[in-house]
């Protein structure tokens, strides 16, 4: 790990940012808030980004196919995502490494027990497109200032799709000085309450996906925040999506969107849809163009035989109701442009 000795910085941009958010359910939570904390927001940190996707729908069945590292998140402990502001540790010095085991970077080393615990799973999480020099926002909400802050980025190579966190994934690639308390550029959202400040970073030579890890001292005492934020270099939106099968009476439907690329890869998002009866079980077969292929699936059973390609449900999303759909998602890699193949839908 890098030095931790603190550089100047240059002056930081505020912003304003807001966030949706729920009425908050638990008593826990209702204290924590009071005593309000932050997080990063732009990339959002983990939980920040569930809270503020599902805090108003959280019982949602369709977080478990949309988003399903949120919805492992929210089933492991759903105070981890309601106290999205007190990812903390107190009493740290400095030792970061110490206080921190590999493998629980995300999590602060399993800060208040196990409550957050699900952070430092790897998979799929949502993350923010982004390019080698980018912005992070992080949202001061209780005002205290900051002694230092220092943002990593994890090394190419790594993934967060299949591996934690540990201490030697990570480089060193932006420091700065302190930040006066109430620094920054006020909401008015009553659920933010705080200031927001802007961390230019640049982390050349990174493709495809990554996590940033932000580290905030803050300065009213001994208390050092941890936020692991999921981002993909170089990735822009790329709704390319190839045209529904038409079903037979009581068949099914199937689509094929591209959500976002990078240098020899791409996400997909595969939509099933009942037609005019319900459905109990269904399977999808497509042929992947030359030089594309499918390298990991969640929601769906997913297996290729060459180019030819088989999905079928897992047993929470077999059952679709007449006219309703459920969703799985895949990475694929490709040689140029990944493009949305034809599916053929056949409910069983």
């Amino acid at each position: 790990m890098p030095s931790l000795t603190v550089t100047p910085w240059a002056p930081l941009r505020r912003v304003l940012t807001v966030a949706a958010v729920a009425a908050l359910l638990f008593t826990t939570a209702l204290a924590d808030v009071a005593a309000a904390h932050g997080s990063s927001i732009a990339p959002p940190s983990r939980n920040y980004g569930c809270y503020e996707r599902w805090a108003s729908d959280f019982q949602n069945p369709r977080m478990a196919t949309e988003d399903p590292m949120c919805w492992q998140a929210w089933q492991a402990d759903s105070t981890a995502m309601w106290n999205w502001n007190s990812l903390y540790i107190d009493g740290v010095n400095g030792q970061h490494q110490a206080h921190i085991p590999d493998g629980q970077l995300c999590s602060a080393g399993n800060t208040g027990g196990v409550r957050y615990a699900a952070l430092d799973q790897p998979g799929n999480w949502r993350a923010a497109n982004v390019g080698t020099n980018f912005t992070l926002t992080y949202h001061d909400q209780a005002l205290h200032g900051a002694d230092y802050h220092l943002v990593y980025v994890t090394r190419q190579g790594f993934n967060p799709l299949t591996q934690r966190l540990r201490w030697s994934d990570l480089e060193l690639v932006w420091t700065t000085d302190g930040a006066d308390p109430g620094e920054g550029t006020r909401t008015s959202n009553p659920n933010l309450n705080g200031v927001s400040v802007d961390i230019p970073v640049s982390a050349p030579g990174r493709t495809g996906r990554h996590i940033v890890y932000l580290i905030w001292k803050a300065s009213h005492a001994d208390q050092t925040y941890y936020f692991c934020s999921d981002v993909n270099f170089g990735g822009t939106p790329a709704p390319t999506t190839a045209p529904p099968t038409t079903p037979a009476p009581g068949g099914c439907t199937a689509t094929f969107s591209i959500v976002a690329t990078w240098q020899g890869g791409f996400q997909a998002e595969v939509r099933v849809t009942a037609g005019g009866t319900p459905i109990s079980r269904w399977t999808l077969n497509w042929t992947n163009p030359t030089g594309q292929q499918v390298t990991q699936a969640w929601n769906a059973t997913v297996s290729s035989n060459g180019s030819a390609v088989t999905a079928t449900n897992v047993s929470y999303n077999g059952s679709i109701g007449s006219g309703a759909s459920t969703s799985f998602g895949l990475l694929g890699s490709a040689t140029g442009t990944p493009v949305a193949p034809t599916l053929t839908c056949t409910p069983n």
